[in-house]
């Protein structure tokens, strides 16, 4: 039996292996994401070529298409770029912590906690107030990272075990639905029509403000991500091996999941609670690139062409450019099912 050597990097105190098909993948990906970004902003009711976009992204466009371009629909394509590797990353994170492809932020209840807190400011009396004071996206990121930490507080015990974890998690969600659907039934109807079109998942109408709010946002997450990210594959093999390797699996796995709950908050509270990307994204990257763990760099990507790709479908394909959540749901709710039966599959009898 051969055994296939990859070989290694090194730069400074940096080391990697070189993965040629890992690295194809990855930039086929970026690819695909970028062609998809481009079409998304060139297709609508006054449709762009794209030399042109391509010349306007350049700085040489014309004035029209400038102003179409940059000023109409380039911040909702952002959002959803934004928004998508910020779901890809946090779904990758947590089913790597959670080792189970079902771990992801909708699952465990985060975006759930951030759907009920954006409810309750919508909804609640002197909602306005609040909302012109806090706004609407903080919201519902301080909703999700006060779930995220209900949900770690109640799962640990000497640890984090992932299937107490998705238990756990799981319980937290429907308590946050049921808290959702409540809020809804006894508020006045106006608030419930504006609460109901956040609450499906939609880039419509996204400005400048919230691209550069979930920019900065994602980006400083991801990166700190990334830092310590070289720790999760000693992980991978129990925390005795992490721990006799050096690594602090436990401040590790707290920081991370911190992280992921985090940039699950930064999407929902610039997109909605789009559903099933943080479930997806992750799931359907490990199996293009043939690793063994969902990796994080892809999953970003594929996350992002699923999000940007659906919101595309939403705007030309389907009628009366209905919500993106919508479209995301189609797609991941078969796949959700396609994992239950495949763990069940597996399971020895």
């Amino acid at each position: 039996m051969s055994v296939q050597m990859h070989p290694g990097v090194r730069i400074g105190r940096w080391s990697w292996v070189w993965r040629p098909w890992v690295a194809l993948v990855t930039v086929l990906l970026a690819a695909a994401t970028f062609l998809v970004f481009c079409v998304s902003i060139s297709v609508g009711d006054f449709t762009i070529g794209l030399d042109a976009v391509l010349r306007t992204l350049a700085g040489q466009g014309e004035r029209v298409d400038e102003f179409v371009i940059m000023d109409l629909r380039m911040p909702r394509a952002l959002v959803g770029l934004i928004a998508g590797i910020a779901l890809g990353v946090s779904g990758a994170l947590t089913q790597s912590i959670a080792r189970n492809p079902l771990a992801s932020p909708d699952v465990l209840g985060i975006t759930s906690g951030a759907s009920a807190t954006a409810v309750f400011i919508v909804t609640a009396s002197g909602g306005a107030a609040i909302g012109s004071a806090v706004g609407l996206p903080a919201a519902a990121l301080a909703g999700g990272l006060l779930t995220g930490f209900v949900v770690y507080f109640l799962a640990w015990k000497k640890g984090i075990d992932g299937f107490r974890l998705i238990l756990i998690g799981v319980a937290v969600n429907a308590a946050m639905q049921a808290l959702t659907t409540w809020l809804l039934a006894v508020a006045d109807i106006r608030d419930v029509a504006r609460a109901q079109a956040w609450l499906v998942g939609s880039l419509q109408s996204r400005t400048w403000t919230e691209v550069w709010t979930a920019l900065w946002l994602t980006a400083g997450l991801v990166l700190a991500v990334l830092v310590v990210a070289f720790h999760l594959r000693p992980m991978h093999f129990g925390d005795d091996v992490a721990a006799g390797l050096g690594v602090r699996h436990g401040a590790v796995r707290s920081f991370l999941l911190l992280c992921a709950v985090l940039l699950a908050g930064v999407a929902v509270s610039a997109a909605g609670p789009v559903p099933f990307v943080a479930l997806v994204g992750p799931q359907i990257a490990m199996r293009l690139q043939r690793s063994p763990v969902p990796p994080l760099i892809a999953s970003g990507l594929f996350g992002a062409l699923l999000l940007i790709g659906s919101d595309l479908v939403a705007r030309v394909v389907l009628p009366n450019d209905l919500p993106v959540g919508i479209v995301t749901a189609v797609i991941g709710g078969p796949f959700l099912v396609y994992l239950l039966v495949r763990a069940n599959l597996k399971r020895p009898a």
